[in-house]
């Protein structure tokens, strides 16, 4: 009788580890998925800057018709990247192609800008000094949510590789996330905005 007693307490002991560990990984799978919709709200807010930036430079920028279509082509791809990334945040490869479409989409809006610099009556426009301030405004806001994003994914793959959670981790399911990183030197840099 007294050993029923022990295997059941040892058996009890292990199952409320296996649960705790479970729930703890749960847990820090849900705050980076979080994380990665407030990335999510500020991209959004970024692609929707975007339009009105190269409606406002169309007037001025007739002989550059080229920069302003490869802004709103990156701009649409990285859209679609950015849905694809949301649906499934802890997935590498969406992961890999929202970093991907990021870097060109900042690349197109660098050249943008260069562009903005050369027409002094572009950069004087009261709506379009408006529109770059709010862009600015939202990269900022971009590079803190994409640093509690990264903060949360490191925490969720350091319980999900610790001992006993690496063995539970297999078994359940709880893939590693990915970091949101920037792979290009030129994303590396901040936009260079002057008025």
């Amino acid at each position: 009788m007294l050993t029923w007693i022990i295997v059941l307490s040892v058996l009890a002991v292990l199952a409320l580890l296996v649960i705790g560990l479970y729930n703890a990984l749960v847990t820090m799978r849900n705050r980076f998925k979080n994380a990665f919709a407030q990335i999510d709200v500020q991209l959004k807010r970024r692609y929707d800057l975007i339009p009105n930036l190269v409606e406002t430079a169309k007037g001025y920028l007739k002989h550059e018709r080229g920069t302003l279509e490869a802004v709103t082509q990156a701009r649409n791809q990285a859209v679609g990247a950015n849905q694809a990334a949301a649906g499934n945040p802890g997935n590498a490869q969406t992961m890999q192609g929202l970093m991907g479409a990021e870097g060109v989409l900042q690349g197109a809006l660098g050249r943008l800008m260069v562009v903005v610099e050369s027409y002094p009556d572009l950069k004087g426009n009261q709506q379009m000094s408006q529109l770059m301030e709010e862009l600015t405004s939202t990269e900022n806001k971009v590079g803190f949510a994409r640093q509690s994003y990264n903060d949360a994914v490191m925490a969720y793959n350091i319980a999900r590789e610790r001992f006993p959670a690496v063995i539970l981790a297999g078994a359940f399911g709880f893939e590693a996330a990915t970091l949101f990183e920037i792979t290009a030197t030129a994303e590396r840099e901040a936009p260079k905005v002057t008025f």
